[in-house]
């Protein structure tokens, strides 16, 4: 989507060659109303899956289900990446590494609010090895219900993730994929 790659160009930036900082309309400060352009995108990549839920991280990704959600006219539900008191219930829960922390994390989904038969769109801001959407498809599992897909903003295709997601028959639709990130640029894959 050339919009998001334009907004990549313009206002992200490169650091050490794998981390690109896109802090200031993605992930930290929100552009609200760029991230529902985004969101009219997806709706349209996933006009037939009969969506009935968005299903997300905390905390990144929050902003982009939350978009999402409202364009689908459907809840969101995210996973804590901790499970706290006001999460003593029962729980699903999935052992996720985070490329961006580098730790490990049992993200947990309370099992009120995940159920067998729902069709679930996965959401994230960021997709490099996968690692997130393997845990909250693991969590799907677990409650019966069905993964139709994963919108990710932007994907790192040199990380491959994205590759073999698709390969083991997901639908992901990452508006940006970036082939090749370094000092000297960025490239996008072409569509």
């Amino acid at each position: 989507m050339k919009l998001l790659e334009q907004r990549i160009l313009s206002d992200g930036e490169v650091i050490g060659g794998k981390i690109l900082k896109v802090s200031n309309f993605l992930n930290h400060q929100i552009d609200v109303a760029f991230l529902d352009e985004l969101a009219k995108e997806w709706k349209r990549r996933f006009a037939d899956s009969k969506i009935t839920k968005i299903l997300t991280i905390e905390s990144s990704g929050i902003a982009i289900a939350c978009s999402l959600a409202r364009e689908f006219g459907v809840p969101l539900v995210f996973a804590k990446k901790h499970q706290t008191s006001n999460v003593n219930e029962d729980v699903y829960s999935a052992k996720v590494y985070s490329f961006t922390h580098d730790q490990y994390y049992t993200v947990v989904v309370s099992k009120k609010y995940l159920n067998a038969g729902e069709k679930i769109l996965l959401a994230d801001d960021f997709l490099a090895n996968g690692n997130a959407l393997k845990g909250l498809i693991q969590i799907c599992e677990s409650a019966g219900a069905s993964v139709v897909g994963a919108a990710c903003a932007i994907e790192k295709g040199f990380q491959n993730g994205g590759d073999e997601l698709r390969k083991n028959g997901l639908q992901v639709e990452s508006l940006a994929i970036i082939d090749k990130m370094d000092s000297n640029g960025i490239e996008f894959r072409k569509s």
